[in-house]
């Protein structure tokens, strides 16, 4: 792994390249579905209680567990560990997440943020600052027990239009389904719709930027970016498609900035207020880009995630140039949803729990901090910085509790 200790000179390149994306670990160079229908969650995962009858008699769907995590992101340190771990070659960045793994396939819905773009098989591979990642991610997500990722951020057209088709050909390939780009018009056009115990549940996907890049020529649908009115239109022709709830993966917020940033907060508030007869379009935002842990809020009734943090990065560097710890620190939202009360009513969240988590850059593996048993102090610190940016804007007086 990269060495926390810098040459001068370095950490003020570092500091140049990272002003214009943030996604920098400092280190050196290394060696969806297309269409709308929907998919079945996974088979025997354990479900929430559910009232035995809806009135009137009928049958009452089933509940469900959803868990969300934050970046994926690949460095070259990253990239080197993947082949380190591989076995006859390759690349295998399945260890790097075993230790939430029993967090993330319990659930009934699991969704992931990859940060990054696909190579082409065989490489080259690259990190920071255009990044290219060794497409063995994906089956590594799914191993994992990742059902969808969202694939909009400000890295969607680091490789233009073939890395972004490469990404979501190996997302699909390995069964992963995602949301936030598209190959073509028809797939963009589409809800991603995906089945979470008794419910139909949406992702869709957003970013505030590309990074300057523009969008591929001809192709103005191929990344979707952050607006409102867009966001609710969208919310809306997914409950029209068949959604009862929907979740909005929002790359957004300032880097390095533990507190939601003015934009996150004035959209937060008006994504969560936005009704349709009654009801709200909009059940879950998730939030990622910060590279940070942020606050959970529960505004208008609805969970607000401003960001998750990373889940997998290299040593990161800051804008000061300097490595910072909280790089490799985030959470994983885990929110049980009931059955309507009332028909025609809102899917319920009825406990919302954060896991807080950090990616030990020296193993090159995530850590489930909830489930660490305090022999390592390391750990104890970690979880408690985590716990208090987590619960800074009273998230614990709306019953937010940590998971493990």
């Amino acid at each position: 792994m990269t060495s926390r200790a810098r040459p001068a000179g370095v950490v003020a390149l570092a500091a140049l390249l990272l002003a214009a994306t943030g996604c920098s670990d400092g280190s050196g160079p290394a060696g969806g579905a297309r269409s709308p229908e929907v998919t079945s969650g996974r088979p025997g995962s354990p479900q929430p209680a559910a009232p035995s009858a809806a009135p009137g008699g009928a049958s009452a769907p089933a509940g469900f567990t959803l868990v969300a995590s934050g970046d994926v992101l690949p460095h070259d340190s990253i990239i080197r560990r993947s082949a380190q771990d591989a076995v006859g070659g390759g690349y295998d960045f399945t260890p790097m997440l075993s230790g939430v793994k029993s967090v993330v396939s319990r659930a009934d819905l699991a969704i992931c943020h990859m940060e990054t773009v696909y190579g082409e098989d065989g490489g080259p591979y690259t990190g920071y600052p255009a990044f290219t990642s060794p497409p063995e991610v994906a089956a590594a997500l799914k191993t994992t027990g990742y059902d969808s990722c969202s694939t909009a951020s400000n890295h969607t057209l680091d490789d233009g239009a073939a890395g972004l088709a490469r990404t979501l050909d190996a997302l699909d390939r390995a069964g992963v389904r995602h949301a936030g780009s598209a190959r073509t018009a028809e797939e963009a056009a589409k809800p991603t719709l995906l089945t979470a115990g008794g419910a139909t549940v949406a992702q869709l996907a957003y970013t505030y930027g590309t990074n300057g890049y523009p969008m591929p020529e001809g192709q103005p649908w191929a990344v979707r970016t952050l607006d409102e009115q867009k966001v609710i239109a969208d919310a809306r022709a997914a409950r029209a498609a068949g959604a009862d709830v929907v979740v909005v993966s929002a790359h957004w917020g300032s880097e390095w900035q533990t507190e939601p940033d003015e934009r996150q907060l004035t959209l937060g508030r008006a994504l969560t207020a936005s009704q349709s007869g009654g009801r709200p379009d909009i059940d879950l935002i998730i939030g990622t880009h910060a590279h940070v842990p942020q606050a959970y809020e529960k505004v208008n009734g609805t969970w607000i995630v401003y960001g998750m943090g990373d889940q997998i990065a290299g040593d990161m560097i800051n804008h000061e140039g300097a490595y910072d710890p909280r790089g490799n620190q985030g959470t994983i939202g885990r929110f049980t949803f009931g059955p309507p009360r009332t028909p025609g009513g809102r899917w319920e969240v009825t406990k919302a729990e954060f896991v807080p988590q950090w990616f030990d850059t020296g193993r090159g593996r995530v850590v489930n901090l909830g489930a660490a048993d305090g022999s390592d102090p390391r750990h104890t610190e970690i979880r408690d910085t985590v716990r208090r940016v987590v619960l800074s804007r009273g998230a614990a007086a709306d019953g937010l509790v940590m998971g493990r």
